[in-house]
């Protein structure tokens, strides 16, 4: 406050930029200046003229933009910072806001435009001069976008053009100016919106107004166009090249103002015409008018009918009518002309005549005019209408005499003219056509049932009108022959036999065969009288008929009644012989070979020891040894066949011969002594001690159906001894000793298996009791634990650790299904051990040496007598399985040796000789022994069947049957002498047996 007393109070002075008047939307800046009074740090305050509350503390004070509410008057004040000291408050400066210059947006030409004109748009701002504009309009999503210079769109200063083509209803143009000095800018003017209309259409006529037009008639086309006045008329039509050319006045054209008539043979069918307007105001021209396609026609010539027929007869009602078609014109009025005459008879389009008579006759012609105009159709052509008398129908059969009852005659009825109903008569009787569409046509078909003679006719009715009745047609029925069919062989047959079908027709010649199988023509056999099936097989069953046919009428024959073919599976014979039991050395022995099937076989007999070509053929069912010897004995087959070439059945099952009477020494030794043997061990066969011939040698039949040595690669020879060093599953065969001069041995069955577990029975004999001992053998290495349990029908008997069982007194409650298991080796094949004779001590005590063989043939002739009287019961001996092949060779079917569960038959007869008692006791010895005096097999036969399925219990199965027979033995020997048993029959089978079989074997023989 003392230094303003010395000095004058600052005021301060306000400057406004860039000047008083701003435009809004400008940047303005106020300044306060404070000059003078020694200071220099002023803080400033900018007051609003109305208000005490500062606006702004700064020395300059920017607003931006401005706008017209920041008009009015600003004052500011200076205060020294620190102080209370303040200068005078500055003058007020007025701060002035205009609003910026608005365009004006005018459209040239004014609204609205239309199609195909262009726009020319100006800006114009009035104030203030050095203006540039620019163009904006509206896009897709309603934003302002700018709008230059491009081929739809022409600036030009404060001009904007836009091209005809793009002008676009509804679109919305803006502008804005622009300039270096203030106001740099303009606003936005308003927008315009361009309102576009199409040019207005010229609407083209036709006339006449019908369509079509018909050749030789003028068109006149006129164009209008509604709206607008003072318009001329442009004509158009498409040329080849089906662009438009322009049609002017010309010799083929006459334009008359608004009208094009084009002369009449030069109106083309498919051309197609337009029109358009022109004027001088807005708008200048119009739309192209529619097309208009001229349709020219022929002029249409009518067609006439008759009805019922051209040709007619007196009485008759007649129609003739008038048809036109095409033209495009349905409202015809008709005119009818007889016999050239221009004085029209009828004006209807159906000219009907009652009761025609003869001067009905003649040539009519119609022709139809378009109502309400000039135009016509052509004539017609002319028909004839031909008057005649009352008709007589012929009536024709096909076939023409005779038939055969079930035929079909086809009668024709031929009449003059057409449109007739016909009537049939059968022997004077009407006949009824089998449906009412027959009654329409000339033709019949009638099937006679009955044989005899049969009288046809016919008459026509056309309305009320009736023909007269033709002359009879006489057709001769006779019975119809019936087709028979015959089968050879008669039926059954058998699967690869030939079959022959033979089709007879009694009566009739020249028959063509026709066959059918399950009434399906079967095309391989027809016309041929005889079918003639090779080698038949189960596709040929079937139902089979047949029928004939005749090159001439009559032809066909009646279908022969059905016959069935039946195709059997391969037949095989039952092999049974005359004797129960081994038969005795001079005996006859009867074989039987019994085949049920159809009739017509001969029958063909093999031994073992024959070739399968070398067969015995009496072809007879029975084969007889009048006297048996010991080399009859052995293993027998039999076939049958029929028929050239002749069809063979399976072999029968395999029938042993034993012969008894002498102990045999002509017997072959196995080394082990067992039928049954592991593969990969060894097997010695040995022919020594033999009879007196020489030259023994050890032959086998194996499954390749072929016999031979041991020298050909089965071992090694050394003497009569055959060695085997290591078995294989193919050394499964049949074997025997043969000599020189051609005696065999029975043989002996020798099975390889490749399983690990076998079962064997090993029989011997303490005290005069027969014994046996069951044991489980197994493969290398033997298991350390031979604990083995034994089964009996499949329940356990005993479980034995030393794997070994013993039956010490034999009896016929012993009879049974027996298996060993072994924990871990599984289960060995089944076998079944039959029980049959008296006990062995029974019998020594009871009889002296004499008597006992009075006792043994006692036994014997019963037994022959039983025979006899049972005869149905003969399966004595135990037989193997199906031979498809040859002998012998199904007892060898087996890959592999035995499988678990397979059937083993072994029968076993011991026959007592005088022997010390030390004999006896020789057999408690290990049967493994194999000497040549221990033990001798006489005959040995295994079989093989593969298993339907898994082998159970009951159906596959080791039997061993033994028949316990008495010892001749001296009581003052202490025991008999090793050497001294010998096993006379041995049968190891391995087979399914069936049912039958087996509760037979249960029974005893």
């Amino acid at each position: 406050e003392d230094f303003f007393l010395s000095t004058e109070r600052p005021k301060p002075a306000v400057s406004i930029q860039p000047d008083d008047q701003v435009f809004s939307g400008e940047t303005v800046t106020l300044r306060c200046d404070i000059q003078g009074g020694g200071v220099s740090n002023w803080q400033y305050s900018w007051f609003k003229a109305g208000s005490s509350t500062a606006v702004s503390n700064e020395q300059q004070y920017s607003i931006s933009p401005v706008t017209a509410s920041d008009r009015g008057t600003y004052t500011c004040i200076g205060a020294v910072s620190g102080t209370s000291r303040n200068s005078h408050t500055s003058d007020a400066a007025t701060l002035t806001v205009s609003d910026l210059p608005k365009p004006t947006l005018t459209v040239e030409p004014e609204r609205p435009v239309f199609s195909g004109e262009s726009v020319a748009l100006k800006c114009e701002i009035k104030d203030y001069d050095g203006w540039t504009y620019q163009w904006y309009k509206h896009d897709k999503q309603s934003e302002l976008t700018a709008v230059s210079q491009s081929d739809y769109h022409t600036v030009d200063g404060d001009t904007l053009t836009i091209r005809g083509d793009t002008v676009i209803n509804g679109d919305q143009y803006l502008c804005r100016g622009e300039r270096r000095d203030r106001p740099t800018s303009s606003e936005y003017s308003s927008s315009v919106t361009l309102t576009v209309e199409a040019l207005p259409t010229a609407e083209l006529t036709v006339e006449p107004k019908w369509s079509p037009v018909f050749i030789g008639e003028s068109v006149t086309l006129k164009c209008e166009i509604k709206g607008y006045a003072g318009w001329t008329y442009q004509w158009y039509k498409h040329d080849k090249q089906s662009e438009l050319t322009a049609v002017s006045q010309s010799e083929h054209h006459t334009v008359n103002g608004d009208t094009l008539t084009i002369r009449a043979d030069t109106v083309i069918n498919g051309e197609q015409y337009w029109c358009r307007g022109e004027r001088h105001d807005r708008p200048t021209s119009s739309e192209y008018s529619s097309s208009v396609t001229l349709t020219v026609n022929e002029r249409p010539k009518p067609a006439v009918s008759i009805q019922p027929d051209h040709q007619v007869f007196r009485g008759e009602t007649v129609t003739l009518r008038c048809e036109i078609k095409g033209g495009g014109v349905s409202n015809w009025q008709y005119s009818w002309f007889k016999d050239g005459s221009s004085t029209p008879v009828s004006y209807k389009q159906q000219y009907s005549i009652s009761s025609v008579t003869a001067s009905d006759g003649g040539t009519y012609t119609c022709r139809g005019a378009v109502r309400g105009t000039s135009r016509y159709s052509h004539y017609s052509e002319a028909v004839t209408l031909t008057v005649s008398g009352k008709p007589k129908p012929t009536v024709r059969a096909d076939p023409r005499s005779s038939v055969y009852t079930g035929d079909t005659v086809t009668l024709t009825c031929e009449v003059k003219s057409t449109g007739w109903e016909f009537l049939w008569y059968k022997d004077s009787q009407p006949l009824q056509p089998q449906s009412p569409v027959d009654k329409g046509t000339k033709t019949l078909s009638v099937t006679v049932s009955h044989a005899g003679t049969a009288e046809f006719r016919c008459a026509a009715r056309r309305g009320a009108y009736t023909t007269q009745t033709s002359a009879p047609a006489v057709i001769t029925v006779t019975a119809r022959p019936k087709a028979t069919v015959t089968i050879h062989p008669a039926d059954p047959v058998f699967i690869g036999e030939t079959v022959t079908l033979t089709c007879d027709i009694g009566s009739g010649h020249h028959w063509q065969y026709y066959w059918f199988k399950n009434s399906k023509p079967l095309s391989e056999a027809q016309q041929r009288n005889e079918y003639t099936i090779s080698n038949v097989a189960a596709s040929h069953r079937g139902v089979y008929t047949c029928k004939g046919r005749q090159s001439t009428q009559p032809r066909y024959s009646e279908t022969s009644d059905a016959v069935t073919l039946t195709v059997s599976e391969k037949p095989k014979p039952e092999l049974t012989s005359s004797h129960k039991g081994a038969a005795l050395i001079g005996n006859p022995v009867v074989l039987y070979c019994e085949l049920d099937q159809s009739a017509g076989w001969r029958f063909y007999w093999s031994k073992h020891t024959q070739s399968p070509e070398n067969e015995t053929k009496p072809e007879t069912h029975s084969y007889t040894i009048s006297s048996v010897s010991v080399s009859d004995g052995g293993q027998y087959w039999c076939r049958a066949g029929r028929g050239t070439p002749v069809y063979y059945t399976h072999y029968s099952d395999a029938l042993w011969i034993n012969v008894t009477g002498t102990t045999r020494s002509d017997s072959l030794t196995v080394s082990p002594s067992r039928a049954q043997h592991f593969s990969a061990g060894s097997l010695s066969l040995s022919c020594e001690e033999q009879s007196n011939s020489t030259g023994w040698r050890v032959r086998r039949y194996t499954h390749s159906e072929t016999v031979s040595d041991c020298s050909s690669g089965l071992g090694s020879v050394t003497g009569s001894t055959c060695n085997i060093s290591s078995l294989s599953t193919s050394h499964t065969g049949v074997y025997w000793c043969e000599s020189e001069s051609g005696e065999s041995s029975n043989p002996v069955n020798i099975t390889v298996t490749s399983e690990s577990v076998l079962f064997h029975q090993h029989h011997f004999c303490t005290n005069l009791n027969v014994c046996v001992t069951l044991r489980c053998l197994y493969r290398d290495p033997k298991p350390s634990n031979l604990t083995a349990e034994f089964y009996k029908n499949g329940s356990l008997l005993q479980t034995q650790t030393t794997g070994e069982m013993t039956i010490r007194t034999v009896s016929k409650s012993d009879e049974g299904l027996y298996h060993c298991k072994h924990p871990e080796r599984g289960e060995s094949p089944q076998s079944w051990i039959s029980v049959r004779g008296s006990d062995s001590k029974t019998v020594i005590l009871a009889v002296s040496v004499v008597l006992s063989l009075v006792l043994i043939l006692i036994i014997i002739l019963g037994l022959f007598w039983c025979y006899k009287k049972k005869k149905g019961d003969q399966q004595n001996t135990n037989q193997t399985p199906d031979q498809s092949q040859s002998p012998g060779s199904t007892q060898l079917q087996t890959d592999s040796g035995p499988e678990p569960g397979d059937v083993t038959y072994a029968q076993i007869d011991l026959k007592d000789k005088k022997k010390p008692k030390k004999t006896q006791d020789k057999l408690l010895e290990d049967d493994s022994a194999g000497g040549s005096g221990d033990l001798t097999y006489a005959q040995v036969k295994t079989k093989k069947k593969k298993s339907r399925g898994k082998a159970t219990p009951s159906d596959e199965v080791t039997y061993s049957q033994i028949a316990m027979k008495s010892l001749k033995q001296d009581s003052k020997d202490s025991g008999p002498e090793p050497g001294d048993v010998t096993y006379a029959q041995i049968d190891l089978k391995e087979k399914k047996k069936p049912k039958k079989t087996q509760n037979k074997l249960r029974g005893g023989p």
